[in-house]
Order: C-alpha cells, then sequence, then structure tokens
C-alpha cells in the first residue's frame, strides 16, 4: 500500500486528491469489465524449485518470498494467466517431456487446490466465462520447443491437456528452429520447423515467438495460418536485446493480427540496465581468465565490481514507453502484457509483484490511452487473438487430419 501511494503521488502530481482517485476508480473498473489475460508467469516453476511439494508454499496466503500469491492476485486485478509451464533446455528428449506433464500437473493442481480462485480455461469463451464468475482464468503456455522433443504426437497430446500456446525454442535451438540466444544453425525454421508450425495452427494453439531468432520470427510469419503472440517480449528500438522485437518485424504484425505482450523483464525494458548486464558478464569471464581463480575468487572480485558499478534500475514508465513504441509501429491491436513475474530476479520500480498491473493500467490512462484502447492491451487483443487461432484450427480440421510429419531421421521408434 505505500507503493500505491507513492506511485498517486507521482501520476498524479499537479492533480487534485479528487482526481488521483478517480483514476484509481476507472482503472479498477476496467480490470472488472475486461480480463486482465498475462502472458507468462512461472509460479509453476517455484513448486519444481520445491519438488512439487505443494504443502510447502500456500499461496492463499502472502508469500513475499516470491512475485506470486492469490491476495495479490487479486489486488493487481488479474483476470486469466497463462501459466509458464517451462523447463530448463539442459533437459532433453524424453526428460525434457517428462519434466513439462510434471509442471502441466502443477496447473491442475493450483486449480484443484484452490477452486475458488482458479479454473482452467481452454478457449476464449472459457476466459470470459470464467472471469464473470469472479474466478482467474489458468490457461498453460509450454516455453520452448524442445518440451515436445520433435514429436507432433507429443505436441498434439500436450494441446490435449490443456497446452494454449508453445514458445518455438527457449533459450537454445531446437533441431528444428533458430533461438534469439543461441548461434544460427538454421536460419530460421527448418522445413520439420513449418511443419510444426502448421500443426500449431492445426490444433488451435498459439505459436509464441518469444525467445526465437529474428530469422525464425520472418519464417514463422512466412508459413503460420494464424495470429502469433509474444508471450513475454518488449521494443528492440527502445532496447537492444535479441529478445526484444525489431521494428521491421512490428511493423508485419498488422498483417498476421498477431498481439506482443510487453514484458517486464528490466534487461529488456532498460538499454541501461541491458549494457549494465553485458559489462558484468564481461567482467566474470575476465576473472574467470585469470590464473588461478577460482568460484571463490571470481565472486569475490564480482562483489567488488558491484560495489563500484550500481546497477540501474527499470522502471514502470520504461515498460509503458515500449507500450507508446508498439503502439506508433503495429497500433493498438497489437499490445498485450506478459509480466515473467517469478521468471524474473529483479523487477522495475514500481512493477514488483503481480499486485502492481492495476498501476500499469493507471500510467496508460494518466498518458492518454482511452479507456478502449486500455481494455484491447488488457486482454481483449489476446481474445481476439485466441479466437482467431480456434476458427482456423476449425478450418483446417475440414480440410485435414493429423500430420504425419516426421524429424529427418527419425523414426516413430527412436
Amino acid at each position: 500500500m505505500r507503493q500505491l501511494a507513492f506511485l498517486l503521488v507521482i501520476y498524479c502530481f499537479g492533480c487534485s486528491g479528487s482526481e488521483a482517485v478517480q483514476s484509481e476508480d476507472v482503472a479498477r473498473r476496467l480490470h472488472e469489465t475486461v480480463p486482465l489475460i498475462d502472458g507468462h508467469n512461472d509460479l509453476p516453476g517455484q513448486y519444481r524449485d520445491l519438488s512439487n511439494q505443494f504443502s510447502a508454499l500456500d499461496i492463499a496466503k502472502s508469500q513475499p518470498d516470491i512475485m506470486t500469491d492469490i491476495p495479490r492476485l487479486r489486488e493487481g486485478g488479474v483476470g486469466a494467466q497463462f501459466w509458464s509451464v517451462f523447463v530448463p533446455t539442459s533437459l532433453e528428449g524424453g526428460d525434457a517431456v517428462r519434466a513439462t506433464l510434471e509442471q502441466i500437473d502443477v496447473v491442475y493442481e493450483l486449480a484443484r487446490r484452490y477452486p475458488d480462485t482458479f479454473e482452467i480455461a481452454m478457449t476464449a469463451d472459457d476466459v470470459e466465462r470464467v472471469f464473470a464468475s469472479g474466478k482467474i482464468a489458468s490457461l498453460i503456455g509450454m516455453e520452448g520447443g524442445h518440451s515436445i522433443d520433435s514429436s507432433l504426437g507429443a505436441l498434439r497430446m500436450f494441446y490435449r491437456l490443456g497446452a494454449r500456446y508453445m514458445t518455438v525454442t527457449h533459450g537454445r535451438n531446437t533441431p528444428w528452429a533458430d533461438s534469439a540466444t543461441d548461434s544460427p544453425a538454421l536460419d530460421g525454421l527448418s522445413e520439420f520447423g513449418s511443419d510444426v508450425i502448421r500443426e500449431m495452427n492445426w490444433l488451435g494453439m498459439l505459436v509464441d515467438l518469444s525467445h526465437v531468432s529474428e530469422a525464425t520470427m520472418h519464417d514463422v510469419l512466412d508459413v503460420v495460418q494464424a495470429p502469433v503472440i509474444y508471450s513475454h517480449s518488449s521494443a528492440r528500438a527502445l532496447c537492444d536485446h535479441p529478445r526484444n522485437v525489431p521494428d521491421d518485424v512490428l511493423r508485419r504484425l498488422p498483417e498476421n493480427g498477431g498481439v506482443i505482450m510487453v514484458t517486464f523483464v528490466p534487461q529488456f525494458i532498460s538499454q541501461e540496465v541491458k549494457d549494465h548486464g553485458d559489462m558484468r558478464d564481461a567482467e566474470s569471464e575476465r576473472l574467470e581468465a585469470i590464473s588461478g581463480s577460482s568460484d571463490a575468487s571470481v565472486a569475490e572480485g564480482l562483489r567488488a565490481w558491484d560495489q563500484e558499478h550500481p546497477a540501474p534500475r527499470a522502471t514502470l514508465a520504461q515498460v509503458a514507453d515500449h507500450i507508446d513504441h508498439i503502439r506508433e509501429v503495429a497500433g493498438i491491436d497489437h499490445i498485450g502484457i506478459g509480466s515473467d513475474f517469478d521468471g524474473i530476479s529483479s523487477v522495475p520500480i514500481g512493477l514488483e509483484d503481480v499486485s502492481t498491473f492495476i498501476d500499469l493500467t493507471r500510467e496508460l490512462l494518466a498518458r492518454g490511452y482511452s479507456e478502449d484502447a486500455v481494455e484491447k492491451i488488457l486482454g481483449r487483443n489476446v481474445l481476439r487473438v485466441m479466437r482467431a487461432a480456434e476458427e482456423t484450427a476449425a478450418r483446417l480440421r475440414l480440410e485435414r487430419g493429423p500430420s504425419e510429419a516426421l524429424l529427418p531421421g527419425r523414426s516413430e521408434w527412436n
């Protein structure tokens, strides 16, 4: 509450107290009218770190050591949540598939343990129905194509279990698509990668282009038949990070109909934060290269470096700047929100946890966004994309059955 009071002063400096209350009232009303759909939250990973022992983390109560709990979800006005069922890229093959299944089980367990708060949603209509009932619609997003072990059969079964988007890659390439943060191997998608995209369209699963290389973005946009999403990315023109979306791709979104769900990851939001991180990484490499260095000596050297180079902080206003930029380049119909809460170790000032979504809404209103525009950003744009994916799938399923494509060199038994 101290944070909220502070932000009210910042946003309404020079305006009356009644105007500040009005801003709060308008923001609350918008969150009650339209489901805020957050594209990415890694709470299931917090349970994975506890070996999926739910008794060790009861989110019905305040949990100050993480960014997500039920009281703060309510305070932030969250209406629907894509829970990330991420597993590390160090897991490969069947291990990745098994771990992803276990993460999906966490989402179902959240809905079972907290039935007054969460309900699993499979469609856009489900999201609106669950939201209207006063609950938070729980959707499942797979973060990385490595989760399917290059198997369209596995992809189809994950869809049946409720996965409604898949991020094409994570931090490393898959055998069929290049990642933004790995050395290029395919210059985008392979032919089997195109098969994966086509099968996702056939299923009605959203194609998520966060984490993929720029070449992969363009290749997907060339082959995809439904709108894409970026579940947690921002604008590269404002922060030159390979995880962000360049303007030439932004300019293609209106034709595709897709949505960029602007993220809160500090190094994707603030160029100063990104540059500081790069310098710190370089210092770490220098320390590791010193003859006779050890983990302890590197850690000590980094502590000294940190004292001499205080880390900058990203801000809520900078997140709004990314929304402004995407509106200018792609248009208001192509913006959403994808926080990455509980998947990040630091947060922007003003966006510390799930309770603060409402403050971003107030910032947009203060910048002159109409109520209709804010409603689109909160959830209407994503609902439109979900419905378009569902309609595309219905059409494609009338035209063909499931794909029989295989990764080159693979049979169904190897």
